[in-house]
């Protein structure tokens, strides 16, 4: 219990500084989200800088930048002088961190920074400091006190930092527009690649093993194409070929309890008509969304027309491991 009350008053110091943060985000920020946007459109990227903690943080950040679609890169602060300066270009926005903003080796390399690139953001816990005195952005991390009971490790002030990153990157992303079909590009590996990745094309089933009928057949003739196809459903269409309802097991079950001569009627009277479906050229991933939404297992997919392509069974994305 003793150790779970410290950690209770670790999360407690955290949660506060960036409760902190939220509250002192100013006009400073929208100038570094806008100055980030004008460096992708001048074609340059980020030169991420930081020593010690600030640094791992630095890289975390510089990490999400790129794979949203901002390139950015780590500069060392201790190699920089050492030839690693050439990476940065006259398009680059240079994003500086250190807490204290008096880290020595970001304050050697501080000149050279300032006449190589486009510009300079910090982020300090400290506006009077050094580095952001001579930066041309600087965004505050105001935190009252580290995590640390003896108040030196950088906790509170690495979290925040990290935060402030986060919503840098987010920011950013949005206002540049950047999509889901943009970030699947940056991320083809695992299971994140995958469901990104996935076409409907690539987890529907075929118009030839699914059960199609006319809205003029029975249910009964439904039923027998649904077991002939071993799918769920069956896909009603009308004269014209369009989609024009499902119908499905269960509407089926649901219909026996009501009128044992269900078989006999007409599908256009029993199905469901103009149901959700899917254009072809979606990706997977909003397929899921789609079944949530709405509450059902089977979904027709269409072309532009309007015409049945395929059909999405629940059961089928287990095998593709989208759910």
């Amino acid at each position: 219990m003793r150790l779970r009350t410290r950690a209770r008053k670790v999360i407690d110091l955290e949660i506060a500084g960036l409760r902190n943060l939220r509250t002192k985000l100013d006009a400073s920020f929208d100038q570094a989200v806008l100055g980030l946007m004008e460096t992708c459109r001048r074609g340059g990227k980020v030169i991420v800088v930081g020593v010690g903690k600030s640094g791992h943080i630095g890289d975390k950040i510089a990490a999400t930048l790129t794979s949203t679609g901002c390139p950015a890169v780590v500069l060392n602060a201790l190699n920089a002088t050492h030839g690693d300066l050439g990476v940065i270009g006259k398009a680059d926005m240079v994003l500086a961190l250190s807490y204290s903003g008096e880290t020595d080796e970001l304050l050697r390399i501080l000149p050279n920074l300032k006449r190589e690139a486009f510009g300079i953001i910090a982020i300090t816990g400290n506006p009077q400091s050094t580095l952001s005195s001579n930066a041309d952005i600087h965004l505050h991390i105001p935190v009252s006190r580290e995590a640390c009971p003896l108040n030196l490790a950088p906790t509170t002030s690495t979290t925040v930092m990290l935060a402030l990153g986060d919503a840098i990157a987010m920011a950013l992303l949005e206002e540049r527009g950047f999509n889901k079909n943009e970030f699947a590009r940056y991320h083809p590996g695992g299971n994140l690649g995958r469901h990104l990745l996935l076409g409907i094309r690539d987890v529907m089933r075929p118009l030839d093993r699914v059960a199609v009928c006319r809205d003029t057949s029975t249910v009964l003739d439904a039923l027998a194409e649904i077991t002939r196809m071993r799918c769920g459903a069956a896909i009603v269409t009308n004269a014209r070929g369009l989609l024009a309802g499902i119908y499905t097991q269960g509407d089926f079950t649901r219909g026996y309890q009501k009128s044992s001569n269900v078989g006999s009627l007409r599908l256009r009277d029993v199905m469901t008509a103009k149901p959700v479906s899917v254009r072809v050229d979606k990706l997977a991933v909003d397929v899921l969304n789609i079944l949530s939404r709405h509450k059902i297992n089977d979904l027709p997919v269409v072309d532009s027309k309007n015409k049945p392509v395929g059909l999405i069974d629940i059961q089928d994305l287990t095998k593709v491991k989208v759910l």
